[in-house]
């Protein structure tokens, strides 16, 4: 099985731009996370509205998921928030 995943032509493409696309981050529950996850998204998103963004805690509380619903304007712009999502010290999982 290869580790890289073959070029989508954008034609090719599920998902119709722009369009609200949920971001589902998984984290350590700790202080920043939620704040370090909102800047990024805004920098990716800057119309993104802070207030609607979804937390949710783990069943034992020490992690938090954050949904964050961006406006999604092409494939680059999700493929590298997605990209400097998973690289963030404090992100365990984003999906």
């Amino acid at each position: 099985m290869s580790d890289t995943f073959p070029s989508v032509p954008p034609q090719a493409s599920l998902i119709e731009y722009p369009s609200q696309f949920p971001i589902k981050i998984m984290g350590a529950r700790v202080e920043g996370f939620v704040e370090a996850i909102t800047q990024i998204a805004l920098k990716f998103d800057p119309s993104l509205d802070a207030s609607t963004i979804e937390l949710r805690d783990s069943r034992g509380g020490n992690y938090l998921g954050i949904t964050v619903t961006i406006t999604a304007t092409s494939r680059e712009q999700l493929d590298e928030l997605y990209r400097t999502l998973s690289t963030h010290p404090m992100v365990k999982v984003v999906l």
